[in-house]
């Protein structure tokens, strides 16, 4: 097992040790008002071709601590198929903050990490891979209401290994 794993592990753990406690120190202190605080969120993905199909499902969940910040949690369901070449399916989770800088822009941080499951057709004579690839994403967009619109990037990108073809990418946000 490699040391950048074990470390990404160590961290992930870590943060979501945090965020369970901080959710149950303000849970007890006033439980009435724990769940209205929650807001949730995510994404669903649908994408087809001549002989491909792709289709995400990525649920989420915020807690607003002030009008102003917020850290949840996602998970991160795919599949891709290319008939005659390869399937793939990808699980994963993510921690993910938002900050208002101003209620017009909203600055985010996303840890995501994944597991990428690859199976090539038997003809082709390549290679099945099964790995884990991480993603910290920075981002900035602009925000109306529940939505948000705008720009993340990658800083682990690794473009041999990571499921996006380009660090940079735009994203749209909702959250009710």
């Amino acid at each position: 097992m490699n040391l950048f794993f074990l470390i990404n592990k160590k961290a992930a753990v870590s943060l979501v040790i945090i965020l369970f406690c901080a959710f149950n120190l303000n849970a007890q202190e006033t439980k009435s008002n724990f769940w209205k605080n929650v807001r949730y969120g995510g994404g669903i993905g649908l994408s087809f071709g001549d002989g491909f199909f792709s289709g995400t499902i990525a649920p989420s969940a915020i807690y607003q601590f002030e009008n102003d910040f917020a850290l949840g949690l996602g998970l991160n369901a795919t599949f891709n198929n290319q008939k005659n070449v390869y399937k793939s399916t990808i699980l994963g989770g993510s921690l993910i903050g938002l900050f208002n800088v101003i209620p017009e822009l909203q600055l985010s941080a996303e840890f995501e990490q994944l597991n990428v499951d690859r199976r090539y057709d038997v003809n082709l004579n390549i290679e099945d891979y099964n790995y884990w690839v991480p993603a910290l994403f920075i981002g900035a967009g602009y925000r109306s209401g529940n939505v948000t619109f705008g720009l993340r990037y990658d800083v682990l990108y690794d473009d041999e290994k990571s499921i996006y073809t380009t660090p940079l990418a735009p994203f749209m946000r909702f959250y009710f």
